[in-house]
């Protein structure tokens, strides 16, 4: 599991919290299956490496690109470090992101999809309570959460790792790495699953740190509501 981070001391414990659980419920569902959890500080000043510190569970990396396609890319170089090729279609990489809750099935949820042959799932994000109810509400008429959703978030995917190597990887960029990887793979014919069941709950802040970026869509819905609510 790789999970980028830039200045994100105020909602990195929860995340980490929740993703110890999915660690946690894995290991009864499958315990034969070792899962990891990769944390990549990118240009962090903050607080963020002493949170992380304080879940043993976690290897910490750090970079300097102020890029979450840069810091996932390398958080995947870090977590899968010594793996031989062989071995690539038997291992699998979940991605969120700090600032968002999985639920304790989460992992459970994808390794049973992988097992069935699965070689992407592509789950949904809910925005918190951080999001005003009037934009939340226009959020929910615009989102249909249903399987087969057509939305990309990297904050809620999984993918095999042979499918991920063989389209190269998430891009260095700043924004969209997490589509361009998904269009890739679905050109590949890889077996993709566009998933209700795979489930996050993401920040509803309307301002962040990537221009482009989630938190700048929700700003903009959230303006669009000014002007027609």
């Amino acid at each position: 599991m790789v999970i980028p981070a830039n200045d994100e001391e105020e909602l990195l414990p929860a995340a980490l919290r929740s993703v110890a659980d999915a660690v946690t419920q894995l290991g009864r569902f499958r315990p034969e299956i070792h899962a990891s959890v990769t944390v990549v500080l990118d240009a962090c000043v903050d607080g963020s490496r002493r949170v992380a510190e304080q879940f043993p569970q976690v290897a910490l990396s750090e970079i300097e690109r102020r890029s979450v396609g840069a810091a996932r890319a390398h958080g995947v170089v870090v977590a899968t470090a010594g793996e031989p090729a062989s071995e690539l279609d038997r291992l699998w990489l979940a991605s969120t992101d700090a600032d968002c809750v999985v639920p304790s099935d989460w992992l459970v949820r994808q390794v049973v999809l992988a097992d069935v042959g699965v070689d992407l799932v592509i789950g949904t994000v809910e925005p918190d309570d951080a999001l005003d109810s009037a934009t939340l509400a226009r959020w929910w008429r615009l989102h249909h959460l249903r399987d087969g959703h057509p939305h990309v978030h990297g904050a809620n995917l999984g993918v095999r790792l042979s499918a991920y190597v063989d389209c190269g990887g998430f891009e260095p960029v700043a924004v969209h790495e997490d589509v361009r990887l998904v269009e890739r793979i679905r050109r590949s014919g890889a077996a993709c699953l566009a998933s209700s069941a795979v489930h996050v709950r993401t920040s509803g802040r309307t301002r962040g740190r990537t221009a482009g970026g989630f938190a700048d869509y929700l700003g903009a819905l959230s303006e669009q509501e000014s002007l027609t609510g």
